[in-house]
């Protein structure tokens, strides 16, 4: 047995020095390449930090384009879905009620037509982003409640859609907002 203690010690010393300083110093490292220094790309609106690239925020005022709903509450320190399965009657109610929601504040669109990301809520329950389809059924909410033309904020919302190279295009629903704020105070001049 004495012979397995000391190389087992050192293995575990090895793995400790490279897992917990080697490892984290080379992301670290690494992340400070990233935008925003490793720190989260903030966003700036008239000189003010108004949130992160990455992280979703809840809008709710009909001025304002609206992200997927959050199962957290938009509470980046417990980030996480809600755990329910798509057969649960609580789900499937507060899927129904999200619904209702988006028809009131959108009467131009059908019941058929609310996209599926707009009421159900992400895996991480922070998704910044929503598909160009679900930033474009706003755009008449949005046109009203601001007195802005729609075809301005249909070139908006096709100004801030991006296309990466792997996945789906998508919209950075903070980033849009933030335009949609400077194309007001530019509108208003």
């Amino acid at each position: 047995m004495k012979k397995y203690i000391m190389p087992s010690l050192k293995l575990t010393l090895v793995l400790l020095i490279i897992c917990a300083v080697i490892y984290p110093l080379l992301i670290a490292g690494i992340a400070r390449f990233a935008p925003g220094g490793g720190g989260g790309e903030k966003l700036m609106l008239n000189d003010r930090v108004v949130g992160y690239a990455h992280v979703g925020q809840k809008f709710t005022e009909d001025r304002y384009f609206w992200g997927r709903p959050s199962a957290v509450g938009y509470n980046a320190a417990g980030s996480g879905g809600s755990n329910k399965g798509p057969s649960n009657p609580d789900y499937l109610k507060t899927v129904r009620d999200r619904i209702d929601s988006f028809l009131v504040h959108n009467p131009t669109v059908q019941r058929g037509q609310v996209p599926s990301e707009m009421v159900t809520a992400s895996g991480s329950g922070l998704d910044p982003d929503i598909s160009p389809n679900s930033a474009l059924i706003q755009v008449a909410r949005v046109a009203k409640a601001r007195s802005l033309p729609a075809e301005k904020l249909r070139r908006l919302v096709q100004q801030y859609t991006e296309t990466p190279w792997f996945g789906p295009a998508h919209v950075n629903v903070l980033k849009l907002n933030i335009g949609l704020e400077t194309l007001q105070q530019k509108y208003r001049t």
